[in-house]
């Protein structure tokens, strides 16, 4: 196995790890809404504080549930996925292009040099 491929299984056994391991600890028994995120959580904690406190801003749209919130956050993510893909991919295309271009001039500057005849002094 080649190092990258060692380093790339290795990257991809963590990621799972870091996946799996909440749920197989029991991280989130006990709670309500185990596994929420942070906006979330900061809410409750200020209730729990502060609980005459007023917000500064209201969202401008609120999503009906929790599942289309959800929806909307991976559709926002796999957009941004997607943009980044097509900005590294069009980066490499680019790059690889300009790789065969100057291949292509050295091969044809190589050529016209064998071509022409050896001047004699």
């Amino acid at each position: 196995m080649s190092r990258n491929a060692r380093i790339n299984t290795l990257l991809l056994l963590i990621v799972a790890a870091l996946a799996v391991l909440p749920l197989a600890l029991g991280l989130g028994d006990g709670k309500e809404e185990p596994f929420t995120g942070a906006d979330a959580q900061a809410e409750a904690a200020i209730t729990e504080n502060a609980p005459d406190y007023e917000p500064w801003f209201t969202p401008l749209y609120e999503p009906p549930s929790g599942e289309v919130e959800s929806a909307l956050f991976s559709l926002q993510a796999a957009l941004g996925a997607g943009v980044l893909a097509y900005y590294f991919g069009l980066r490499r295309g680019r790059r690889q292009g300009e790789a065969r271009a100057r291949a292509e001039a050295a091969e044809r500057t190589a050529a016209e040099a064998a071509d022409r005849p050896v001047a004699e002094e």
